[in-house]
């Protein structure tokens, strides 16, 4: 399976380590991670072949992501160089039950101007040569208007010329002037949409839908095809109403990236022509292996089912 999948990629600080005290300079773990990132690296691990299209800049931190992210399995041909600027920068912490808190540092990050690059128009042919397009609310907010014009120009070519084309409606509020600002863009991305991944608690804060089956009914007005939608430990609503719960209740360690894990099984899953419940299972699984550690992408281990979900 080949896929292109577009978003940013940033510097990440986990672990939640106090400034001061005797907890000076402990705790924190430099590594990198990004929603869209996060799919594409677990699809990659999986042996599909995934072109990730972002923006970096020039500098050792740029080139240390870059080498990194190529030795997971990445395709990193699409990563355009920005001699201006810099990767984004956040930092999580986790509470004593695995909820995170994110600051970010990311508004003059190189991912921006993308479509500002004169390599940028290489990403229609090569999604077109694609079986799967993916992006995100996120890949979204952090273009500016041209740049989101642009994006969901190429998804719309690529919905139009029969090709699969996924998206998360992954809501971050600080990225956005007001929710009717992201409400609009999500939709407009909706009617480009394949398969939607949408999550209930998103949906809930974005426009207020109260429930799973209310939010599927928004997502397939605005012209999603499938839908999925996530519901945390509760598990996951499928096109029609069924439920998919987690095969076991799992107490988090780090909750960070989990939906990005879920998405990347699924969709891994439903290319292989596996059917929703199977897909949903497959999430399901590399989700729980993914809570069950620190980081948005954690170390491969001897339980990573990275060979179980095609």
């Amino acid at each position: 399976m080949r896929a292109v999948i577009i978003g940013e990629g940033m510097i990440e600080l986990s672990g939640g380590g106090e400034m001061g005290g005797t907890a000076r300079g402990q705790g924190w773990r430099l590594s990198y991670g990004g929603d869209t990132l996060n799919t594409a690296l677990h699809m990659a691990r999986s042996g599909a072949e995934v072109a990730y299209a972002t923006a970096l800049g020039t500098d050792p931190f740029s080139d240390d992501l870059l080498r990194a992210w190529a030795d997971d399995g990445l395709d990193v041909s699409m990563v355009l160089r920005d001699p201006s600027r810099m990767p984004g920068l956040y930092a999580i912490r986790t509470d004593a039950s695995g909820e995170r808190s994110f600051a970010y540092w990311r508004s003059d990050s190189a991912a921006r101007r993308f479509f500002e690059l004169p390599d940028a128009a290489t990403l229609l042919p090569r999604a077109m040569a694609a079986d799967l397009f993916y992006f995100s609310l996120i890949s979204l907010a952090v273009l500016p208007e041209d740049g989101r014009h642009a994006l969901l120009d190429v998804a719309r070519q690529l919905r139009a010329a029969g090709r699969t084309v996924a998206f998360d409606g992954n809501y971050r509020p600080i990225l956005w002037r007001d929710p009717g600002e992201a409400a609009h863009w999500r939709d407009a991305a909706i009617g480009c949409t394949t398969i939607g991944l949408p999550t209930a608690e998103d949906e809930a804060l974005l426009s207020g839908e109260p429930d799973a089956a209310a939010v599927e009914a928004h997502w397939r007005a605005a012209g999603a095809q499938e839908m999925v939608v996530k519901m945390g430990a509760a598990g996951c609503r499928l096109t029609g109403g069924q439920v998919v719960a987690p095969a076991a209740s799992l107490v988090p360690v780090d909750t960070s990236g989990a939906g990005d894990a879920f998405n990347a099984a699924y969709l891994l899953a439903r290319m292989a022509g596996k059917p929703p419940v199977e897909a949903a299972a497959a999430g399901h699984r590399l989700a729980g292996w993914v809570i069950q550690r620190r980081g948005a992408v954690p170390d491969r281990d001897a339980e990573a089912p990275y060979s179980r979900l095609e």
